[in-house]
């Protein structure tokens, strides 16, 4: 892994040579010659009481320890059960390019007091990202609506968003080419092993969501002598990143459209966007002819209107705010509501650091078609089976296609050396599909994957379903793991589906209690 070009999860492969030789085995990563100075830690000036804020001091390149140096901004709160004291626990919210400084705040409540209590718990912002200096940036105002339509109506449209695409990446090169060589995956792990060191630790647990699952695998195999507990939730196709990976979302995102669709026409009397859920994809598609002729409050257009319904692909608790706007929409001509779904949702406008990161870590993690007559023929088949994302996935994208560090091989990630990991996976994940928890339960043998059936959400551990937080918190309190079985190891029942407030609520313009979105997060 959304906003949905911050939504957008997923794409990219690529190794830093300048960091392992070769790759091909689990524990060959030496840690770099390089020791970083404690953290000095004082209160955060946006974080409550209590939550500590720090950096820490790593070389841009680890083939150079001794040259150019970048900062690594952390967050901590302090164990406070020291007769029970686990150590550090770091955590990943996605992207590439989410912030992760607010995750000791959010890890708190969904681990519970008494369970938060044993560890330290240290949220970071990876290279590039937030506080971490430098932050990238490369155009502030990519986003801005309303922008040309991401469906092309013809050639001439296409290579309008083509020449925009290779407009940013040129950007990028501008303003950050001495850092972008140096944003990969593998040198984002080796950061957190810096953090490992600064922090005195000689082990630190984990757990990491979304694109999070992928930066947890490659830490795993260049030092799995330093993984105390592993957790990974919606998990990353381990052999696709990052283009194929890119491919299949758009598929994914199409099933949990067409259940969305037929969600609403559940509640046809509460919606009157029709009955069916083919009746209610129609005044979809329709609502976005509309508001490409006349943009709704002259900011969301189709691309806007596509950003934002993308957050439903996501959490299904979205559903009924989005279907609300939708329907304000299409039945009163409502462009308030619908202006404000955006706002929650999908823009990104004024602030491009989490897709600067994003495009810095997936387009040199790995290789990309340079020809974009291969992307044309690509995304073109996919559209014609799955229309809902897949030109809106290829342009949060095509900026790898002109990236100007190549993207280099695939790190081959090998998890033989974990004894003890634990992994849940949702069969009906849009942003990081199924198969993906699957291969990378293969790639980690000795690991559990705990798989919620069918509910179609991302980001599964701290929500409140019993069956999958018992599991998560029992081995995070003393490593205890379901029996081993063939093929997933358990089955948990979904999270049921919203319905929707009363009348009285309808004009709710606030996510629910649950729904911790996080502008990167794919």
């Amino acid at each position: 892994m959304k906003k949905i070009l911050t939504a957008l999860a997923t794409a990219g492969v690529g190794l830093s040579t300048a960091l392992v030789a070769t790759p091909a085995t689990a524990g060959t990563q030496q840690a770099p010659e390089y020791t970083p100075p404690a953290p000095e830690w004082a209160q955060c000036a946006t974080l409550p009481a209590g939550i500590e804020c720090a950096s820490v001091t790593v070389p841009l390149d680890y083939d150079r320890p001794w040259g150019r140096k970048i900062k690594i901004a952390l967050s901590r709160k302090k164990a406070t059960n020291t007769a029970h004291y686990q150590g550090a626990i770091l955590f990943n919210p996605g992207g590439p390019g989410a912030s992760g400084l607010g995750y000791p705040v959010t890890m708190q409540n969904r681990l519970g007091a008494a369970l938060a209590a044993q560890y330290d718990l240290i949220g970071f912002d990876p290279r590039g990202v937030g506080s971490s200096e430098p932050a990238l940036s490369c155009d502030v105002n990519f986003f801005n609506p309303v922008r040309p339509d991401y469906v092309p109506g013809d050639l001439r449209e296409e290579f309008a968003w083509l020449k925009k695409s290779q407009g940013y990446a040129k950007a990028c090169d501008t303003a950050h080419g001495d850092v972008l060589k140096h944003m990969t995956t593998v040198e984002v792990a080796t950061d957190m092993d810096q953090i490992r060191k600064a922090l005195g630790q000689k082990q630190i647990s984990y757990v990491g969501y979304s694109y999070g699952t992928y930066l947890g695998a490659t830490y795993a195999t260049l030092f799995p002598s330093n993984v105390r507990r592993l957790v990974l939730d919606s998990i990353v196709h381990p052999d696709r990143v990052w283009y194929d990976t890119n491919i299949d979302q758009n598929h994914a995102f199409e099933v949990r459209a067409k259940d969305f669709f037929a969600w609403i026409a559940k509640y046809e009397s509460t919606y009157h966007l029709g009955s069916t859920g083919a009746d209610v994809e129609k005044a979809w598609y329709a609502a976005r002819a509309k508001v490409k002729a006349a943009p709704a409050e002259g900011r969301v257009g189709p691309d806007e209107l596509d950003d934002t319904f993308l957050a439903g692909g996501y959490l299904k608790s979205r559903w009924p705010l989005l279907a609300n706007a939708l329907s304000k929409y299409v039945n009163n001509g409502d462009t308030a509501t619908l202006a404000n779904a955006y706002a929650i949702y999908g823009d990104s406008s004024g602030d491009d650091n989490g897709f600067a990161v994003y495009s810095a870590v997936e387009c040199t993690d790995a290789r990309w078609p340079r020809d974009w007559g291969t992307w044309h023929r690509d995304w073109s088949q996919s559209s014609r089976t799955a229309p809902f994302l897949s030109w809106g996935n290829a342009w949060y994208n095509a900026q790898c296609q002109s990236w100007p560090v190549r993207g280099k091989q695939r790190l081959r990630i090998d998890g033989r050396a974990i004894k003890n990991a634990l992994f849940f996976q949702d069969t009906k994940d849009a942003a990081t599909p199924y198969a993906g928890g699957v291969e990378m339960h293969k790639k980690f043998p000795a690991s559990r994957l705990v798989v919620m059936d069918g509910g179609g959400n991302h980001g599964l551990t701290g929500r409140g379903n019993a069956c999958i937080d018992d599991i998560w918190k029992a081995y995070l309190t003393d490593g205890t793991l379901p029996p081993s079985l063939p093929g997933p190891d358990v089955h948990c029942a979904p999270f049921p589906d919203p319905v929707p407030p009363p009348a009285a609520t309808l004009m709710r313009t606030a996510p629910t209690a649950d729904d911790d979105w996080v502008p990167g997060e794919r």
